[in-house]
């Protein structure tokens, strides 16, 4: 229960308002009999109220106070109005305070939330479940209610999203209406190019009369840009350089395999020095892992760190060993690439993970990183995530049967597939990247990178 003050218009006095805010507090013992106003006698600052029936959540009420007391002393024999506004409960109100105060809530993962106690130094548990959330406060076991920290987190939830939205980075494909040379919009079409494997339309400028053609990031290759965007989609999917060879003759384009790795080679590098600066608004909860995988004909360990929310791979790089290897370069890239430290760290018990925990995430200070390394293949704390884009990375490399180079174009590649190009079903078909507030817009999300990246 909360008082609108602000539509208190016959309060004239500071005197009337301390007596509202003193029969808030005190409305709570107000009993209401039988059906009918009843009067209620209270502590001396009121000398009669009346409650209408009805009084309960959700409703606007009017109190009536017809003569006021405060010090024994009659203050002003006037009728006037309370509206107490039931449409947010005391939970409600509660859960919002807890949610705009820092270091209250913990997010573990996007199912599993720790909330402190605000009179106690306890914290309670709150999970999604099938059938809602769940939370360990004895408000909730024992009276089966919505509690405040439930509450807490669901604002939390709504606060996490708005931000996110304020900080959206719009990725736009490129229009071309200026001229390249002058910066004119005074162009018209101006004939045909033909290239061997598809037309180029040509354009001739008024103001510097010279002739040119928009061909941004693909000038001096012969194919079609959309022939290279398709290349590149159908490598990160799982084909192979030679069938995607094949796919492209059906299209009546003859190249090369090593003409598509080529292709894959320079574009990947182009993307990923644009993409470097654009920061992701990722969660509060990170998880690593590695994977093992072929160098040469030699077993090797990719290490891998990503968003718990929106499964954004913030960092990866290839190791020798898995068990005397350094972490620590890992959390400090993510650390760079994120422009902050996580609050909860989920990795299993690899001693790497803790080592580079104490070195990059550990601090003498509050707020402190939390590190789970005791996971599981079921219940609360697991890095199941984790180990479906693990999937995703062998699947793939075990159609080239290995990789033949530490900083293969596949590896960065790959990332970017997965951050900014593929549909997650688990994201309701959106990319980890609209997750994580970067939007690509385009039905070609390829060419709008590279178009973009090639203007920086």
């Amino acid at each position: 229960m909360s008082l609108n003050f602000d539509s208190f218009s016959s309060f004239d006095k500071p005197d009337h308002v301390r007596i509202a805010k003193f029969f808030h507090d005190w409305a709570r013992n107000v009993r209401l009999i039988a059906s009918g106003l009843v009067p209620a006698y209270s502590y001396r600052k009121f000398s009669l109220v009346f409650l209408p029936l009805g009084h309960g959540i959700g409703k606007f009420e009017r109190v009536f106070i017809f003569s006021t007391w405060l010090n024994n002393m009659f203050l002003y024999p006037r009728v006037y109005y309370i509206h107490v506004d039931n449409t947010m409960n005391n939970r409600q109100a509660k859960g919002e305070i807890i949610a705009h105060s820092p270091d209250q809530i913990t997010r573990i993962n996007s199912q599993y939330y720790r909330v402190k106690s605000q009179s106690s130094d306890k914290a309670y548990n709150v999970t999604a479940l099938e059938s809602g959330w769940y939370c360990t406060c004895p408000d909730h076991i024992y009276r089966h209610v919505c509690c405040k920290h439930i509450h807490a987190v669901e604002f939390s939830i709504k606060l996490r999203k708005e931000v996110r939205k304020q900080n959206q980075v719009i990725i736009e494909p490129i229009t071309y209406d200026k001229c390249p040379d002058c910066k004119s919009s005074n162009f018209v079409k101006h004939g045909i190019r033909h290239n061997k494997n598809y037309d180029l339309q040509r354009y001739f400028c008024h103001d510097c009369s010279k002739w040119f053609s928009f061909n941004l990031g693909f000038s001096g290759i012969k194919a079609n840009p959309k022939v290279v965007t398709s290349a590149m989609q159908l490598y990160f999917t799982g084909e192979s350089l030679r069938n995607v060879q094949k796919f492209l003759r059906l299209q009546g384009v003859e190249v090369s395999h090593q003409t598509i790795y080529n292709w894959i080679n320079k574009y990947t590098g182009l993307m990923q020095k644009y993409l470097d600066k654009i920061t992701p608004q990722v969660s509060d909860t990170w998880r690593a892992d590695e994977v093992f995988i072929k160098v040469k004909g030699n077993m090797k360990y990719l290490f891998a760190l990503m968003d718990d929310e929106s499964r954004f791979l913030i960092a990866q790089e290839v190791a020798d060993t898995k068990y005397s290897h350094d972490a620590s370069s890992l959390f400090r890239k993510a650390k760079e690439v994120a422009q902050k430290k996580p609050e909860v760290m989920i990795t299993d018990g690899l001693m790497s993970y803790h080592n580079a925990y104490l070195q990059e995430f550990r601090t003498m200070q509050a707020p402190r990183t939390i590190h789970i390394r005791n996971i599981t293949l079921k219940g609360e704390k697991n890095n199941n995530k984790m180990e479906r884009i693990n999937g995703e990375i062998r699947d793939r490399e075990k159609v080239t049967r290995g990789l033949k180079k530490n900083n293969s174009p596949l590896i960065s590649g790959y990332q970017i597939y997965h951050n900014y190009v593929r549909p997650h079903m688990s994201l309701d078909n959106q990319t980890p990247a609209d997750r994580a507030g970067i939007i690509i817009k385009g039905n070609d999300k390829w060419r709008t990178l590279i178009e973009n990246a090639s203007l920086e």
